[in-house]
């Protein structure tokens, strides 16, 4: 009887998550946007030690594994040193960066300006719980930044910047929407030099931690949300995504992954990354 439960639940499930991918903006380069054109080597160089610095004071790994910020113990020194640092990449021209510094940028730009929004409605559970009207399901479509003469939001810098411009599916371990079920914000800063090592160390963290892939006491496959709501970014479907796991899964995963069919549900936890929050 359980199990005939579980089989009619599994649609409505998978219904619910397709829902939430539906609502996400589609990764198109917004008309007339012209802020992702790349410059020849060796660009401009971009100071990111302010953001390192806030990084590596506050945010630091709980016994899970899980990075956490300590949200309630930044300083008014270091929150005005974080704005001076958000308003300095607001003056930077990203037509002027090679394609590895610009990705850095916006990946910083991204990050921080999620950690400022927090900063300004601490204490909160969840940054969806941040909304602009009735209808607002988190700040994402809020006006935060300008850059070279273009308002944006954070979504604009996700599925109008970064998806369509670079089509890199591991940016999705290197976006941090404060939140535990999202991959680990890093305690330092995207660096050009250093993207392909920190993308493969993110990739790696997430997809062999519980919140990315696990088997429940049944066996059945739990995959992070992020695998649904992203799903043409990592494949055309659900297999392929499950065949591009295996490439970063350690071998008793790989294993497990290979002799699997089908994904039994998506989850995702909105709780706040907060290090003040029970672990």
């Amino acid at each position: 009887m359980k199990k005939l439960l579980f089989l009619m639940l599994l649609p409505l499930l998978a219904a619910c998550a397709s829902v939430e991918r539906l609502a996400l903006p589609a990764p198109e380069v917004l008309p007339g946007q012209s802020l992702t054109r790349f410059a020849s080597a060796p660009g401009q160089q971009v100071d990111h030690r302010d953001w390192t610095a806030f990084l590596s004071r506050y945010v630091a790994p709980d016994a899970q594994g899980v990075n956490r910020v300590a949200y309630g113990q930044v300083t008014p020194a270091d929150q005005a040193r974080l704005d001076g640092y958000l308003a300095d990449l607001q003056t930077v021209d990203p037509t002027r960066l090679t394609r590895d510094q610009q990705l850095a940028y916006w990946i910083n730009l991204y990050n921080a300006v999620t950690v400022d929004v927090i900063l300004e409605n601490y204490p909160v559970t969840s940054i969806r719980a941040i909304k602009d009207g009735p209808l607002s399901i988190g700040p994402w479509n809020r006006q935060l930044v300008q850059v070279a003469g273009e308002t944006l939001t954070l979504n604009d810098i996700e599925h109008r910047i970064i998806r369509p411009t670079f089509d890199e599916p591991r940016i999705h371990y290197a976006l941090n929407c404060a939140a535990v079920g999202c991959p680990n914000l890093m305690d330092r800063a995207w660096q050009a030099g250093t993207l392909e090592r920190d993308f493969a160390a993110a990739e790696r963290a997430y997809v062999n931690d519980p919140r990315g892939v696990r088997f429940d006491d049944r066996g059945g496959l739990i995959l992070s949300k992020i695998y649904i709501w992203f799903q043409e970014d990592f494949g055309p479907n659900e297999q392929a995504v499950l065949d591009y796991l295996q490439t970063a899964a350690d071998p008793e995963l790989r294993a497990r992954l290979q002799s699997t069919a089908r994904v039994k549900a998506y989850k995702y936890s909105w709780v706040l990354n907060d290090a003040a929050a029970a672990f």
